[in-house]
């Protein structure tokens, strides 16, 4: 097991095996992954697991302050170059994806033209999906209406 014993690589030597330089400037990781395409590198032979990304910035630049996520300016998710990533809040993660959540995060208005103000927004405490306060009042005028 090349992990163990007197003759244990240092794990800088095997993380530098398991990249390779692109011509975009990414530095993509090669071995494997999770269920989401994010590189996973076994720190050691305990076992211990760390995504490629987070290892190559810690080494660089130090820890990554407790809270932040690190986003990929690239867009790359297998990319482990330390100048791509950037510490930011879970929020900000958020909002410069470009997936549903974010799409919907982004929103600064309803369907209807309302603002997503704080006056104006109720967050559900169980799912914190957001709903506009105009438009539930209209509904419920509408529903009693109808009764």
């Amino acid at each position: 097991m090349g992990l163990r014993g007197p003759k244990a690589r240092p794990p800088a030597e095997r993380f530098a095996e398991k990249v390779i330089a692109t011509a975009s400037g990414c530095i993509e990781w090669t071995a494997g992954t999770n269920w989401v395409g994010y590189g996973v590198f076994h720190v050691d032979h305990t076992g211990r697991k760390v995504y490629a990304h987070r290892w190559a910035y810690e080494q660089a630049f130090g820890p990554i302050p407790d809270g932040f996520h690190l986003d990929h300016l690239c867009r790359n998710t297998l990319c482990c170059n330390p100048d791509h990533l950037e510490p930011v809040t879970p929020r900000e993660n958020l909002l410069r994806g470009v997936g549903f959540s974010a799409v919907n995060a982004s929103k600064t208005h309803c369907l209807r033209g309302h603002p997503f103000s704080d006056e104006n927004t109720y967050i559900n405490p169980n799912d914190g999906s957001r709903h506009c306060r105009t438009c539930s009042r209209e509904r419920d005028r509408a529903r009693r209406k109808v009764s």
